[in-house]
């Protein structure tokens, strides 16, 4: 088999594991995010998404309004513009009538030869200025009663917005874990998006529909009540296929959102993973498998549009059949001399204006059951399960805090039913400097996590001099430790910025301190603009090492009580390397700090080694301890310069 063809198989398994869900990382978790289906669709296995219900629609709908309920006073003010420019429109054409029946009795009367007949233009005149005068106080209140809506719409989307955000802050790490980042993204833009447009556009048309609804009735009831049971018997069609349409589009407008959120998801994994694609030459299958989603997305928008676009010319056609016959009624009506042709001239107005509200709604419908699945989307965000509250009676963190720490019978797992942790004790005295080892998967960074509360233990208890973590607030628990992960992240904005970032209303020169405790003062002052250089949101003008310095300063700026390393120095040189351990050591100086390290060559000099496997210390001490017993450390060191295998001991 070609070097090509196992670079391709490896490639794809890689792919599989995160089409089809999380995995364990290297400390037993599970990866971040981006391997999972969008809400759980079954597509990206390979099975259609079809059709889709939105579980609770009145429910979702009625929580969508309860936004709207701090806003009544300023929705009571649109409603009364939206009635008064609705009523101005509507009284206009039974007044044009007039202006038609007036004209049509000067022309026949002229044409039948009455002396001194003629076209009353005097009266006409008054009528059109009249017409004006309502049209535009119509289109007034209308202008005006749309600037308010604007304002309830985006003060409400702004309201979801926030607490979207801060929900999102609140929800465990697993949360994230076990979704693609960029669904979660489509549901806090793209959907609270589409909530925005239905409120500012769709919620003032309800409002309009139904007075012109009402007002049109009204009005065709005062010209002739039997027209008006002609044109009544017109609704039953009409709300038989907006019955029929909007319960068949509901599923694909549901199926559209979901796809949608894969999408977003998908291609945020992709281009966060550009590079592993190109390196083993897998651009095709990524274009194809971006191709069988986007095909789904066409699919499902396709369905949902041409339903919710059948709608109207089904509508219309029916309507068309109503004005048909209240012409031909009407016409006979008039040559039958029952009614003044102006008033039929202004009845198949209303008609025409009874029907529109009709069909609007109709249209609405559809637009609505989108909202309705965008809503819920985002409403599964609200509901989810947040982390365990802090106490309300939190232990305030002791100002002489020594940094003690005991795990004591620690029990733990990811899910339920696999326990990665089980009594897992160990004491860290005060100042001392632990490092973790172990192979991957052994759960060196699930004991950080633990111990920074990322994730709450299901058994046994951690404590920081004396003190249960769970009775501390977590944003003071996390305020005594600094970190530097292998993982680097860098926003966008200056590099003082970032370095600042670890501390707040931190000085220039303490700033610059950390830099070049750090060792990054020097590149730094390379760059063109120095400190005041900008990074892009990955920071790819600068190199990975460069980068892990960064942050390495920034953990020294944050000064805290203890520290967490998580392999801080794996992205630079072996140089570099030496003078940050000098940095680090003296950062760790007096301090309570753990390190999880795979290259043992640099905690040889730590108070206690951890070594792990499968979720538990099996041997504990200094490093000359640990070589003397020639056990598991001892094969794990060895095997990083002999190249002696830790499994076979070959």
């Amino acid at each position: 088999m070609s070097d090509r063809h196992v670079r391709q198989g490896a490639a794809r398994d890689f792919n599989k594991s995160r089409r089809f869900g999380p995995k364990p990382d290297e400390s037993g978790g599970k990866s971040s995010g981006s391997g999972m289906t969008a809400g759980g669709s079954a597509s990206r296995s390979g099975r259609p998404v079809g059709m889709h219900r939105i579980k609770d629609f009145r429910g979702t709908l009625a929580r969508l309004s309860s936004y709207l309920g701090p806003r009544k006073p300023a929705l009571v003010v649109v409603i009364m513009l939206s009635v008064i420019s609705t009523l101005f429109s509507i009284v206009s054409p039974k007044i044009m009538g007039k202006a038609t029946t007036r004209l049509f009795e000067g022309i026949m009367q002229k044409a039948q030869g009455v002396p001194g007949a003629g076209i009353d233009f005097e009266y006409i005149g008054r009528i059109l200025a009249i017409l004006a005068v309502l049209y535009v106080a119509s289109a007034a209140f209308s202008f005006l009663q749309g600037f308010i809506m604007a304002g309830i719409a985006q003060s409400t989307v702004y309201e979801m917005r926030k607490q979207v955000q801060a929900k999102l802050n609140r929800l465990p790490l697993k949360y994230f874990d076990s979704r693609p980042h960029g669904e979660i993204l489509s549901r806090v833009i793209n959907d609270v998006d589409a909530v925005s447009s239905t409120l500012q556009e769709s919620l003032v048309q309800v409002i309009s529909a139904a007075v012109t609804l009402v007002g049109a009735f009204v009005m065709m009831l005062t010209i002739s009540p039997w027209l008006t049971l002609v044109t009544l018997v017109t609704l039953p069609l009409t709300a038989v296929a907006t019955w029929y349409v909007t319960r068949r589009s509901q599923g694909y407008f549901v199926g559209y959102r979901k796809v949608l959120g894969e999408l977003n998801g998908y291609v945020e994994e992709m281009y966060a993973g550009h590079k592993v694609v190109k390196a083993f030459g897998l651009e095709d299958e990524s274009i194809n498998r971006f191709d069988q989603v986007n095909q789904e997305l066409y699919e499902q928008g396709w369905k949902s549009q041409f339903l919710s676009g059948l709608l109207m010319p089904v509508i219309g056609l029916i309507n068309n059949i109503g004005y048909v016959i209240v012409a031909v009624a009407g016409g006979l009506m008039v040559w039958k001399r029952t009614i003044e042709i102006g008033d039929i001239q202004a009845f198949i107005n209303y008609s025409r204006r009874f029907t529109q509200p009709i069909r609007q709604t109709a249209s609405i419908a559809n637009v609505i059951q989108s909202t309705v699945a965008a809503a819920e989307r985002i409403f599964e965000i609200l509901d989810e399960e947040e982390e365990t509250p802090d106490p309300e009676d939190a232990v305030p963190v002791p100002v002489d805090l020594k940094g003690e720490v005991r795990f004591e019978h620690v029990r733990f797992g990811y899910e339920e039913d696999k326990v990665l942790i089980e009594d897992l004790n160990f004491h860290a005295k005060p100042g001392q400097t632990i490092a973790i080892v172990g192979p991957t998967g052994a759960g060196k960074t699930t004991l950080v996590n633990l111990l920074m509360r990322f994730y709450d233990i299901d058994g046994g208890r951690i404590t920081i001099d004396g003190i249960d973590i769970r009775d501390f607030k977590r944003s003071d628990l996390r305020r005594l430790f600094g970190m530097v992960l292998q993982d680097v992240w860098l926003f966008s904005g200056t590099i003082r910025d970032n370095i600042a970032y670890g501390r707040e209303n931190a000085t220039e020169e303490e700033m610059v301190r950390a830099a070049k405790a750090a060792r990054a003062d020097h590149f730094i002052r390379t760059l063109p603009d120095g400190y005041d250089t900008v990074l892009t949101e990955d920071a790819s003008n600068l190199s990975q090492g460069q980068k892990q310095l960064l942050t390495i300063a920034r953990g020294i700026l944050a000064d805290p009580p203890m520290m967490i390393l998580d392999e801080a120095t794996s992205n630079v040189d072996t140089r570099t390397e030496i003078l940050v351990q000098e940095a680090m050591e003296t950062l760790m100086k007096g301090r309570t700090s753990f390190v999880i390290a795979h290259r043992l060559s640099t905690i040889r000099n730590a108070d206690l080694i951890l070594v792990m496997d499968d979720g538990k210390i099996v041997e504990q001490g200094t490093h000359s301890e640990l070589l003397a017993r020639n056990g598991f450390y001892a094969e794990l060191y060895y095997s990083q310069f002999t190249g002696r295998n830790s499994e076979t001991g070959s």
